[in-house]
């Protein structure tokens, strides 16, 4: 096993717990590391204190600041400014597709998530491709 600072570290900010289990067992059987944040407002600051990380993992609909602010609130920050963040949410459409895409969001995953699909997603966004789908 590598140490921590190998692995693959993904924040998921998603106020649903059910949503952030199903999502953290998925990425753990990859062996990836995830963190966990409840909604957007302060995303920034607990981003920053973490040592790295690789992925944010953002729903759309959250709780004090949605998925669009928290989003805008990462860009500005010098240190995190460059981190893919992709949007993952239940109100899958074109429309917030079109909307995550014009709004910065580095990729759109649809709820619910495909368990057979989701690691591929992952991998491919890791791995530098764009990932666009709402089913």
């Amino acid at each position: 096993m590598s140490d921590k600072t190998d692995q693959t570290t993904i924040l998921i900010v998603e106020d649903n717990v059910s949503n952030f289990v199903l999502m953290a067992r998925m990425l753990g059987y990859m062996g990836m590391h995830c963190e966990w944040k409840t909604s957007g407002y302060e995303v920034v600051e607990y981003a920053d204190t973490l040592p790295k990380i690789d992925l944010i993992l953002m729903d759309i609909r959250l709780p004090y600041e949605d998925g669009y602010e928290a989003l805008q609130k990462l860009r500005e920050a010098a240190t995190l400014k460059d981190i893919k963040v992709v949007a993952v949410t239940a109100y899958a459409s074109e429309d917030q597709l079109q909307r995550s895409r014009a709004a910065g969001f580095d990729g759109f995953i649809g709820k619910p998530l495909d368990p057979d699909r989701f690691p591929t997603q992952i991998r491919r966004i890791l791995a530098g491709e764009e990932v666009w789908e709402v089913e």
